[in-house]
């Protein structure tokens, strides 16, 4: 079966205030413990701030180190999930299932990308 990168985009610049409250966390344990008695889920996680980052970039022969915050993306990766799944519709099914469990005022993107094995 293939696997499944989802990337969670949010911009950490506009991340909302206030805490979604114990319904959030109740609803997303439940599709958490859904997906993984399912056989599906590999591993997720959040991811610390821009602002604890480092980009590590190769150009013109060389190698720069760029410390965060950066404030020039709009969009950062701020969690992941690494699924195997039947195929993409069933990868995008659990990735919309996941963004709809958020709040209705709040913007979050999943990217879903399948892993080339080879």
């Amino acid at each position: 079966m293939p696997r499944f990168l989802t990337m969670i985009r949010i911009d950490e610049q506009n991340t909302p205030t206030e805490a979604p409250g114990p319904e959030f966390d109740e609803r997303m344990g439940a599709l958490l413990e859904e997906i993984t008695k399912a056989g599906v889920m590999l591993d997720t996680a959040g991811l610390a701030p821009t602002s604890d980052g480092t980009r590590v970039t190769w150009a013109d022969g060389k190698v720069r180190y760029t410390d965060g915050p950066f404030t020039e993306t709009k969009e950062v990766i701020g969690g992941y999930s690494l699924i195997q799944a039947r195929d993409k519709a069933e990868a995008l099914e659990w990735a919309r299932r996941f963004l709809e469990i958020h709040p209705a005022h709040w913007t979050v993107t999943a990217e879903v990308r399948e892993i080339v094995e080879g």
